[in-house]
């Protein structure tokens, strides 16, 4: 099984800034893609930023140039620096991961329980 631990999220003033981590554990062979996604209530959960193990990165539109995904492969950690947060951002952030568990074994998506954000204006 692996599993997927966010933390780091709270409430933040407006203009302010978060870290958020992800550790990934458990049987793990390798680890392609890891990434952030979010859902405010009643919308739909959406992309934040992905990085492929290569570091390769991809942002929504809504975030590009506050917020920046970083990964330590040798941690199977994935980290989220947000800056100059608004009250839109406001959701909770989900962490993902693709993942396999052995040589053998096929990709698989697996999600975090979700870590809160919450910005005052």
């Amino acid at each position: 099984q692996v599993q997927l631990v966010e933390s780091g999220g709270g409430l933040v003033q407006a203009g302010g800034s978060l870290r958020l981590s992800c550790a990934a554990s458990g049987s793990i062979f390798s680890i392609n893609a890891m990434g952030w996604y979010r859902q405010a209530p009643g919308k739909q959960r959406e992309l934040v930023a992905s990085i492929t193990s290569g570091g390769s990165t991809n942002y929504g539109d809504s975030v590009k140039g506050r917020f920046t995904i970083s990964r330590d492969n040798a941690k199977n950690t994935v980290y989220l620096q947000m800056s100059s947060l608004k009250p839109e951002d406001t959701a909770d952030y989900y962490c993902n991961a693709l993942v396999r568990t052995t040589i053998a074994t096929v990709t698989m998506n697996y999600w975090g329980k979700g870590t809160l954000v919450t910005v005052s204006s």
